[in-house]
């Protein structure tokens, strides 16, 4: 057990010997309290005037409470009066009987909205043909694919009457009758098809092209 006391540092929390003027921690310097008391002040001592007006201040303090006291409880019961007050006024006017005037049905002066005319719808052109070409000659009802030579053609369909139909307002599908034997593949505004051959087959393929409502059906040979 130390003989010597320990003080601890009032910045760093360090506790040193009570001998050291200063915490060799960080420095600071140790603050010796004092064991004096304090004289007590001139409003503690009576027969002066301080401690005259200190009992004067402290009356007046006490006087001030009470009024404030007095003054809620009249202000509590001023509220509760008028509340009953009220509810008897209500109770009082519900037992009259109103009598209420309907008021007139308001007139509709908004004017009449007439809905826009219907749109005739434009008829669907009707198709007289389909020509479909094969590196520019014509094909009739059959074309022939090789899988050694061209296992890869392109053909180009023109829907006729050709002053109506256009690239622009034709939609034309190309469908294979067996896609483990040839499959077609439109581009993009389906005037033309590449049809690749996948295999050979004793028995012809079918390719049909349609625009609306009109089919044309071409005979697909598949030969080595």
């Amino acid at each position: 057990m130390s003989v010597i006391p320990q003080v601890k540092c009032r910045r760093c929390g360090e506790s040193f010997s009570a001998l050291r003027s200063r915490c060799p921690n960080c420095g600071t310097r140790r603050v010796t309290q004092s064991g004096r008391t304090p004289a007590p002040t001139s409003s503690q001592v009576k027969g002066t005037a301080a401690y005259e007006r200190a009992e004067t201040n402290t009356r007046w303090q006490l006087i001030f409470g009470l009024i404030l006291v007095v003054a809620v409880i009249l202000a509590v019961i001023v509220m509760v009066s008028t509340s009953l007050s009220g509810l008897d006024n209500q109770s009082g006017k519900s037992n009259n009987t109103v009598i209420t005037t309907p008021s007139p049905t308001p007139v509709n002066t908004a004017p009449t909205v007439e809905p826009p005319p219907t749109p005739t719808p434009t008829p669907t052109p009707t198709v007289e043909g389909i020509n479909i070409q094969c590196f520019g000659t014509d094909v009739k009802d059959e074309f022939t694919m090789s899988l050694s030579r061209d296992p890869k053609i392109e053909l180009q369909a023109r829907v006729l009457p050709m002053e109506i139909f256009t690239a622009e307002n034709t939609h034309i599908t190309w469908k294979s009758s067996d896609e483990s034997l040839f499959i077609v593949t439109p581009n993009e505004d389906t005037t033309k098809c590449t049809i690749e051959m996948l295999q050979t087959s004793t028995t012809p393929g079918t390719l049909t092209v349609s625009c609306n409502g009109y089919d044309v059906k071409l005979t697909v040979r598949l030969v080595g």
